[in-house]
């Protein structure tokens, strides 16, 4: 953090006011202050986003180009275009001041009449200037270095700077004024590159869906602002980051139900009985979609993806509870197949399924209760998709797996019939050979 940026934490006190507009009303008050930018965000959100791209701000634009002045101008046209979008909040562009500098101009075909060139001459300027180590000093077992330099009042005399005489190889010496211009010129107090590239950097936070309030302010930015040759602009921050993490999850999740599918199949050693508790899957995703767009207005989060992994997994451990103990009353205690086999294998495994889908949702509770509160930035989002799943799984999976196996279950065929009574007879043999 420089010189010209201080950062303030900030603690909410009990209110009657909501967080949201506590924020705006501060937002407002500092916005009346000319030449002021700033940027209001909770701390661990403000700490993802400069992780991720360097600055603490949600959406990052960053203007590439070899020339500072046309990248300052292009940057103030961004700022422009992104200002007019509904969303946008905090938008600052990354200041750069003009503090004065010496400025040398060398005069290449000068130098070469005298032999010289440039790294020569920049190398002669620069340990007047800054110093050059010349040998070592000695004294009381000690070594220091010996540098030579100009005498400091002597150095930011700019006439004295153009008399500075300069060694030729042919044995002369000429001043440096007949070599090169020397000025004192304004120049930017720092340059900042990526990549090996000078960038400026337009940031702001988003207030509202911030997938719209991006992909409007792309949308703006490639129809007004045109860049010439050798320029062109990325974006970065928390949107971009937030995409390439969708498709990475995206990517894991199905990978999480193929391995699923194949863990419940080498289980049941039934295709069929697989499908059925797979099917639990779908039921578990409507409340967790349907929690989203109650608690964000449809906008999903890393968090949120995140939580529907985790909610797939309790999902299918209830339907594996119900297929397991059907297949216990029908090979274990031969029960018939009909109605009556399902209904009591359902009434038997109620109480189980409830209790851990309460477990679960009651331990989640109070992080998803604790919207807007500091450090609770990825745990919410999270902790509401699995709640809202385990309400629609929890309540459709005792009706409509019941129903499926009813419809489906006797279409079994024979020899996975057989392959389960095998199974329970080398179970049952292993526990009595435990037993002996």
């Amino acid at each position: 953090m420089g010189p010209n940026m201080t950062a303030l934490d900030v603690n909410l006190g009990a209110s009657a006011r909501r967080r949201d507009e506590v924020i705006d009303d501060v937002r407002q008050r500092l916005g009346e202050i000319t030449g002021f930018n700033f940027r209001i965000m909770q701390f661990i959100s403000e700490r993802i986003e400069e992780t991720l791209s360097g600055t603490t701000a949600t959406v990052v634009v960053k203007v590439f180009g070899p020339d500072l002045e046309v990248l300052q101008s292009k940057a103030a046209e961004v700022q422009s275009v992104m200002a007019g979008v509904p969303g946008i909040t905090d938008l600052a562009v990354e200041q750069q001041t003009g503090v004065p500098k010496l400025s040398v101009q060398f005069h290449r075909d000068a130098m070469a009449l005298h032999g010289l060139n440039s790294a020569d001459m920049a190398e002669e300027i620069q340990a007047a200037l800054f110093g050059t180590k010349v040998s070592d000093v000695f004294e009381q077992q000690k070594v220091f270095g010996l540098v030579v330099r100009f005498d400091p009042s002597y150095a930011s005399n700019l006439d004295a700077m153009r008399a500075t005489l300069i060694d030729t190889p042919l044995g002369g010496k000429i001043p440096l004024d007949q070599l090169a211009d020397i000025q004192i010129v304004n120049g930017p107090d720092t340059i900042n590159r990526e990549n090996a590239q000078r960038r400026v950097v337009v940031s702001s936070n988003v207030s509202g869906t911030l997938s719209s309030v991006v992909e409007e302010a792309k949308k703006r930015i490639a129809e007004k602002v045109q860049l010439p040759t050798g320029y062109y602009i990325a974006y970065g921050g928390q949107y971009e980051a937030q995409s390439e993490a969708f498709r990475e999850i995206l990517l894991l999740g199905v990978a999480a139900v193929i391995g699923i599918f194949l863990l419940l199949f080498l289980a049941f050693r039934s295709l069929r009985q697989t499908v059925l508790v797979m099917s639990n899957l779908p039921l578990a995703l409507i409340g967790g979609v349907a929690a989203v767009l109650i608690a964000s207005g449809g906008e999903t989060s890393v968090a949120s993806l995140v939580g529907f992994v985790t909610l797939f997994g309790i999902a299918t451990r209830n339907g594996i509870m119900l297929m397991t103990h059907y297949n216990h009353l029908m090979i274990e205690e031969r029960m018939p197949f009909g109605r009556d086999l399902v209904v009591r294998g359902a009434m038997e495994r109620l109480s189980p399924i409830l209790m851990t889908a309460l477990t679960a949702g009651l331990a989640l509770l109070p992080l998803a209760l604790s919207a807007g509160r500091p450090g609770r930035e990825l745990e919410q989002p999270m902790a509401v998709v699995i709640i809202g799943g385990l309400l629609t799984s929890t309540f459709l999976n005792m009706i409509v797996l019941p129903a499926l196996f009813l419809k489906f279950g006797r279409a079994f065929q024979p020899e996975e019939r057989a392959i389960l009574e095998r199974k329970i007879a080398r179970e049952h043999l292993s526990f009595r050979n435990e037993g002996l």
